[in-house]
């Protein structure tokens, strides 16, 4: 069974709009992205967005009983889909989307870099006074 990265990647995959806008959409980089793919479970804020960017109700996708409560999509975005047969472009993302997408993804960077200094740190912990 897929987990929730996996299925967000085939969607977007399936729907043929290309990453590199998906991700000036979300205002996020692409190797940002990437990892989300590898994720188990993804925010449902963030999944809610690629639902309105790419057209898909990712509601149906996750089948966990606690998942299938979860409104990952709102009904804004099935208005989307009938307004994207008229118009091909997609609203940008607002404001206060951007700072909170920001302020998760400046924690995330910084929980990685973080996690880098820690393993570098054990790491020169072992050279220097060898395994116990």
């Amino acid at each position: 069974m897929l987990h929730q990265g996996e299925i967000v990647q085939e969607a977007i995959k399936n729907s043929g709009i290309s990453i590199t806008r998906i991700v000036e959409e979300l205002g996020i980089t692409r190797p940002t992205i990437y990892r989300k793919f590898k994720d188990d479970t993804l925010d449902a804020k963030f999944v809610r967005r690629i639902g309105e960017i790419i057209g898909h109700d990712f509601a149906q996708d996750f089948t966990m009983p606690e998942q299938s409560s979860l409104p990952f999509v709102s009904s804004v975005s099935k208005s989307y889909v009938t307004q994207s047969v008229v118009s091909p472009v997609t609203p940008r993302v607002t404001t206060s989307q951007v700072s909170d997408l920001d302020a998760s993804h400046q924690l995330l960077a910084l929980q990685g870099k973080y996690i880098a200094l820690l393993e570098a740190y054990n790491e020169l912990l072992l050279k220097v006074y060898g395994p116990k």
